[in-house]
């Protein structure tokens, strides 16, 4: 039987981080995250009420923590022309640690199946997107950020790891990107291959 310990919510968010880390989201459940919190499975549900609750607190303290780190970065990339962006790449520069990659495939595996998960990770996104429009060529922005994406994803969900070098080189890369690019790009119309009807 699980002590009696006072914990906070956010103790909790911490098991419920060690589990998925030790035994992956398909394993999570209150009675997991109580034992490893120590505590009784009423405690939990007490905050909170199922796996999807759990999962949604940990997307919401998580996108907290994305919004300080780029407040900070923000505010040290005040001089550039699109600051939003540019602490976006220079957050890149760094490697995920364990816990991010963790809830990442927590929030992946459960995002096709639970609309409240995929509502959740609908307005980070969104979130981002809008910051995008918050400096000079914002949709130049949002092109460097979709490129940053297909960047992370890859290394987010352990699919591969990037040398520093590769990192710093690819996050540069967007940059000059951004840089160079017109304040309007516009996207060509597909080229008709011969023999395809034309509309």
């Amino acid at each position: 039987m699980a002590r009696t310990k006072k914990v906070t919510s956010n103790e909790i968010l911490d098991a419920v981080e060690r589990v998925v880390m030790k035994l992956g989201v398909s394993r999570l459940s209150i009675d997991a995250v109580a034992r490893e919190a120590g505590i009784s499975k009423s405690r939990v549900v007490y905050d909170y009420k199922s796996k999807n609750a759990l999962l949604e607190a940990l997307i919401d303290r998580q996108f907290q923590r994305d919004v300080e780190r780029n407040r900070i970065l923000v505010e040290e990339s005040a001089g550039t022309k699109h600051p939003e962006l540019f602490a976006r790449l220079r957050s890149s520069e760094n490697v995920p640690d364990d816990v991010e990659k963790a809830v990442a495939m927590a929030v992946t595996a459960s995002i096709s199946s639970e609309q409240s998960v995929r509502q959740k990770m609908r307005e980070w996104f969104g979130y981002d997107l809008k910051a995008m429009e918050a400096g000079e060529k914002p949709q130049v922005a949002r092109l460097a950020f979709f490129a940053l994406l297909g960047f992370g994803c890859p290394e987010w969900f352990g699919l591969v790891e990037w040398s520093e070098s590769e990192r710093l080189a690819f996050v540069a890369d967007i940059r000059a990107m951004y840089a160079c690019c017109p304040d309007e790009p516009t996207l060509s119309p597909p080229v008709q291959s011969k023999g395809s009807k034309q509309s």
